[in-house]
């Protein structure tokens, strides 16, 4: 019942339309008994009756007009059939347009956590796939069991009307066909179910493959993953065979009590002929409907193959439906007010389902002031930058704005005023100019310039074939690595948000290019306060501060000068980088 309400709550706006469709169904498929009706009167009276010589000469008029009638009924059916097919069509195509906006729309609000726990290739399958399983069952499943059922219930009214007898010689039939359905549709529902998540899989390691393509060939793997790929489409193959063999087990049984039900017309409706207790036309009218009561037998077994998957489709769209982020937006501080800029981490605790990442930590980074994180790989530098615009939420403690708790403060207020230029570069396959410009489609092209030039990246741009106006790859595919670095730091300076997040976004680029990077970031024209992760000392020297973290703690605090006097982590960097340096320089000399 829950997907019937669900099906209608959804086509809001096409309801009138689907009703009309039904409706149109209903009496087209009620139009079935007429030819056959006509037909009969035509045998009785011009073929078969005793009269039918005489009839022949004296009511040719009512011949004509009974032929016509046939061919009229079969052409107001056509037509009929036409118009409801494309109500159907309309009503369902809307409902996928809107169902796939609000599901689209819910994909974007879901929080970070969300998309840890969900692959990319099942999305995508309940988006395309799943989405149009739900459509074909409300534009040709509902109508193939209105109509079926409906063709039933006129036929079965006709032959009651006819001869009461026959009638129920021929529906003793039924009730094997209803358990023998039952029985299929018990046994195959998990099977679909199972179905779905490996074509989920197939997908995700197909999307998976496509998006690490780079990735694989470096490491010459493209036979491991074809072998890969070819199992788990194995796996999908052998779960559609085991379920078409079920199939294939019910089917026989459905079949022959369908076939049966000539059978059962020839012998009882032949003795009632003979007997007297029917006319030739009415034992024709039954033969010429019995197929009303056969097919929709018969299609039971298709039906509820495609209600199953419907099924399994509609549980995976609905997951996504209802999905409700549990980072959701507090209120709002002020209509398009731009933030100070000052930060605290209060006693802040995160853990990442049991594993403890963030311990007790505290610091305040005051308007305006840089602070540089370091730290060795999983101390939780990254995390840190993600509680700021709540990609996540604290387990303990608190992170305030400008002395608000990130919480209550409104989601979308809070990261327009926070610009990320994020560890893992992503650009979007747009011109250079579009992926500068993303956070402000509204930025003046000299103001793109303006950006790429403060992040080092004007240089390589004005050699691109169509300089800004050249479309980059999917990912940034065809740019170095400290290209895509500097594109994305442009495109978080571009925003020129009272906060600016760099997680180790100069990583990939020379000393040189770094040198001119900082220096950008000293000069930015509107007040920022900047957190940048960094692992080299040359990036973090110059900042107001730097925290040390191990272990999800801040185990040190200072500034350069301050740290490199305690003889701790920093100082070992510090000393590990520059007899790096001096060793280098001595090669190169």
């Amino acid at each position: 019942m829950f997907e019937v309400k669900w099906l209608w709550k959804n086509l809001e706006g096409n309801r009138a339309r689907y009703i009309l469709a039904l409706c149109l169904s209903v009496i087209g498929s009620s139009l079935t008994i007429a030819n056959p009706y006509l037909s009969q009167r035509i045998v009785d009276t011009f073929i078969a009756g005793d009269d039918a010589v005489q009839n022949l000469t004296g009511k040719r008029g009512l011949l004509i007009a009974l032929c016509l009638g046939m061919i009229g009924f079969s052409l107001l059916r056509t037509g009929l059939a036409y118009v409801t097919m494309m109500q159907y069509e309309r009503a369902s195509q809307n409902m996928l347009y809107n169902v796939r906006i609000f599901l689209y729309n819910q994909i974007q609000r879901q929080d970070r956590e969300y998309f840890d726990r969900n692959r990319t290739g099942d999305q995508m399958t309940r988006m395309t796939g799943d989405l149009e399983m739900v459509r074909h069952s409300l534009a040709w499943i509902v109508k193939t069991i209105v109509e079926s059922l409906t063709i039933f219930i006129a036929a079965v009214s006709y032959f009651f009307y006819i001869d009461a007898a026959l009638t129920w010689w021929l529906l003793l039939l039924a009730p094997p066909i209803f358990v023998t359905a039952y029985l299929f549709a018990k046994r195959v529902r998990p099977m679909y179910v199972g179905l779905r998540e490996r074509l989920s899989q197939l997908n995700s390691s197909t999307q998976e493959n496509i998006a690490a393509n780079r990735v694989v060939k470096a490491f010459a793997r493209e036979e491991y993953e074809i072998e890969k790929f070819r199992e788990r489409n194995a796996n999908y193959q052998q779960a559609n065979k085991a379920a078409a063999m079920v199939w294939l087990d019910y089917f026989p049984y459905l079949e022959s009590f369908a076939q049966a039900f000539n059978v059962v017309l020839m012998i009882a409706g032949g003795i009632l002929v003979m007997n007297g207790r029917i006319t030739f036309g009415e034992f024709a009218a039954f033969s010429a409907l019995i197929w009303a009561i056969s097919n929709p037998m018969r299609n039971i077994g298709m039906i509820i193959n495609d209600i199953q998957r419907f099924f399994a489709s509609l549980t995976k769209v609905v997951e996504i439906y209802y999905a409700i982020p549990k980072i959701a937006g507090g209120r709002k501080t002020g209509a398009g007010e731009r933030f100070e800029g000052s930060i605290r981490f209060d006693r802040v605790t995160f853990k990442y389902d049991s594993a403890t990442v963030l311990s007790d930590v505290s610091f305040t980074v005051n308007p305006g002031e840089t602070v540089a994180i370091m730290g060795p790989t999983g101390a939780g530098k990254t995390t840190i930058v993600n509680l700021i615009p709540r990609f996540y939420d604290v387990t303990e403690g608190r992170v305030l704005i400008d002395g608000v708790d990130v919480r209550e403060l409104d989601l979308g207020e809070l990261r327009t005023n926070v610009g990320i230029a994020t560890q893992d570069v992503l650009l979007f396959s747009d011109t250079i100019d579009g992926n500068v410009a993303f956070g402000d489609p509204e930025l003046p092209e000299d103001d793109t310039v303006k950006y790429a030039k403060l992040a080092a990246a004007h240089d390589f741009i004005r050699k691109m074939p169509e300089g800004y106006d050249t479309i980059i790859g999917e990912r940034g595919v065809g740019l170095s690595g400290g290209q895509k670095q500097r594109l994305a730091l442009a495109r978080a300076m571009a925003v020129a948000r009272p906060i600016l997040i760099l997680d180790d976004t100069t990583s990939a680029v020379d000393l040189e290019t770094e040198a001119h990077i900082q220096d950008s970031l000293n000069r930015l024209e509107a007040p920022c306060t900047k957190i940048i992760i960094a692992q080299r000392i040359s990036t973090t020297a110059k900042a107001d501060r730097i925290l040390i973290l191990d272990a999800g703690r801040v185990i040190e605090e200072g500034t350069h000068a301050e740290l490199l006097a305690r003889r701790g982590y920093y100082y070992e960097v510090f000393m590990l980088q520059n007899e790096g340096i001096e060793r280098q320089v001595a090669a190169n000399g």
